[in-house]
């Protein structure tokens, strides 16, 4: 397939790498500077530094010729810059069929990632969302994983991830969109908690409890937006979240070890270097908690440390003298 991505940061580059074992693929950057980085360096260095780039692989910043030689867009920038994204697609009248590989909420909006595609590109087009427990780095490296491919249309959720399916990298399909993609964003929520703890140095004990309540919290309020209960118990929700709980390449579980030292986010995010989806997700995943009556504590604490400038202390301990209830409740 000739297949373009779009995003340039870890997450896109890996996918390109990984795709462009069996596909002919084009990665767009929006920036000419990083363009011009990578052709010369003949890596990405900024996010993924270490890893060749193929002389096969296309590097451009040209959109509209891009768009013009692609079958299928993989589109994989932060949710952020989602909506301009797909603005620029449409606005060149070539709506092909997109797999977004990004995880969150829009800001403001509370849209899940499909939610604004049908809203600015094409409530038409065929749609499917990529998400489960991966590193970009692993991928890159041709480190074993799994994934899930979900769409409405089931046939092509079998026959895209029947495409970028490899040895090393499995992909089941699913046609629980809304399910695959609430687990991928809120797992990023847990995960800033989980970072806290280990930063606290809580122990394991203290991380398992977060892992499991945290799956708790996912699922009710997933549930109540409308994903299967199921789709949280497989690889893009508690599988994710294993990942990003405790992998030391996790950039949401680093944000929440800094934030245990008493470091201000402002602080925090530059040393990241990366976009950290959970700083931002947790505010639409509260509001939306909120809104449809879910109670979330851990996510509570979280929104409560990062923007109402409740100490990490406070915001434990207040957690932590909740009434105990039923493990289901």
């Amino acid at each position: 397939m000739k297949i373009l991505v779009l995003g340039a940061g870890a997450w896109g580059t890996a996918l390109a790498l990984h795709l462009s074992t069996c596909h002919q693929v084009a990665l767009w950057t929006h920036s000419s500077e990083h363009l011009a980085e990578m052709v010369a360096q003949g890596e990405n260095r900024r996010y993924l530094p270490g890893l060749h780039l193929p002389a096969a692989m296309q590097l451009t910043t040209e959109l509209e010729a891009a768009l013009t030689q692609a079958e299928l867009i993989f589109v994989v920038v932060p949710v952020a810059g989602l909506r301009a994204t797909l603005e620029k697609i449409a606005a060149l009248n070539n709506l092909l069929p997109l797999v977004l590989g990004c995880k969150g909420f829009e800001a403001g909006s509370a849209k899940l990632p499909h939610q604004v595609v049908q809203e600015v590109y094409s409530a038409d087009v065929t749609c499917g969302v990529l998400s489960g427990p991966s590193f970009a780095q692993e991928v890159a490296q041709g480190l074993p994983a799994a994934l899930t491919l979900a769409s409405q249309d089931d046939e092509f959720a079998r026959t895209v991830a029947s495409e970028i399916h490899t040895a090393c990298l499995r992909v089941y399909s699913s046609s629980d969109v809304i399910g695959v993609e609430t687990g991928g964003a809120l797992k990023n929520v847990i995960a800033i908690a989980a970072g806290i703890s280990d930063g606290m140095a809580f122990g394991n004990n203290a991380r398992a409890a977060l892992i499991t309540r945290g799956l708790a919290e996912i699922t009710r309020l997933g549930v109540a937006m409308g994903g299967r209960k199921e789709t949280f118990m497989g690889l893009t929700g508690v599988g994710d979240l294993i990942l990003t709980c405790t992998g030391d390449l996790s950039r949401n579980r680093q944000v929440g070890m800094l934030l245990a030292t008493g470091q201000p986010l402002a602080e925090i995010l530059p040393k990241i270097g990366h976009v950290t989806e959970g700083v931002y997700t947790v505010r639409e995943a509260y509001g939306l908690g909120r809104q449809l009556g879910i109670e979330m504590p851990i996510t509570r604490a979280v929104y409560d440390i990062l923007y109402e400038g409740v100490s990490v202390q406070d915001a434990i301990r207040e957690m932590l003298d909740r009434e105990p209830g039923p493990e289901a409740g």
